[in-house]
């Protein structure tokens, strides 16, 4: 075997910057001078660039037995060349660690792939969830500034404050509350409108503070607030520790 067949061998390791010292330059300068290895290196170069772009779908299972098998039929010597069998022998084991070496890039690429992705997904969530308050943030001071804002105040079982703030021209309201003791383990609050005697939840509060009640006030004579399951419930299950006549008291 002579030396150019020897280096027309490495264009597989050269891509995978696996060749060092003497080998790496001897393949450096052959690669200058032979047209054929270089085109089968951009072509190895391209190949790696898409590996790297891979995404969060799970490599399938038979994947890394068909690149065994595809690797194969990759020629890694120039057509004119005619390889001793030792020279074959050579270029087969060369071969078959090259492979080793490619399903392991693509085993680690769709791993990367799955984890970019979960960042991916966890920092959209973020955004959107701030994006959410922000949005919840603005309603709410939109509702309190309107001009036809009106305010009632509530009467609680608790010592708390709270009142309610509609605006027609918004359809809209916004709940406050002060000295809201906390919920027990396994309760939240839960906002009710009441249509008469219908009961529609309004949303659920963890606390004291300004929330932009859900649904419109238009119907609604008054606002409860009742301790609920934690998750809320579809109907009121206890006396309210706050109710508001919204008819009444207005401010």
């Amino acid at each position: 075997m002579t030396h150019d067949d020897r280096l027309h061998t490495l264009t597989g390791a050269y891509a995978l910057d696996a060749l060092t010292g003497n080998e790496l330059h001897a393949f450096t300068a052959h690669l200058r001078r032979c047209t054929d290895c270089a085109r089968e290196v951009d072509g190895l170069h391209a190949a790696a660039a898409r590996l790297a772009a891979v995404t969060a779908l799970p490599a399938p299972a038979p994947m890394r037995q068909t690149v065994l098998h595809r690797i194969e039929t990759i020629p890694q010597l120039p057509p004119h060349t005619r390889p001793t069998p030792q020279a074959r022998l050579t270029t087969l084991l060369r071969r078959k660690a090259g492979a080793f070496v490619i399903a392991a890039c693509l085993a680690a690429a769709a791993a990367l792939g799955a984890l970019a992705a979960y960042q991916y997904q966890q920092a959209e969530q973020t955004r959107t969830h701030a994006q959410q308050s922000t949005r919840q943030a603005q309603e709410l001071a939109a509702v309190l500034a309107a001009p036809d804002a009106r305010t009632v105040h509530g009467n609680t079982t608790t010592g708390a404050g709270t009142s309610v703030t509609t605006s027609a021209t918004r359809d809209q309201a916004v709940f406050t509350s002060h000295g809201l003791p906390a919920p027990p383990d396994g309760k939240t609050y839960q906002l009710w409108f009441d249509d008469h005697g219908t009961k529609r939840s309004a949303g659920l509060i963890h606390g004291d503070g300004a929330t932009l009640m859900q649904g419109s006030p238009d119907n609604a004579r008054s606002v409860g607030l009742t301790l609920e399951p934690t998750g809320g419930s579809p109907q009121p299950t206890t006396t309210p520790v706050s109710y508001t006549h919204l008819r009444a008291h207005e401010t």
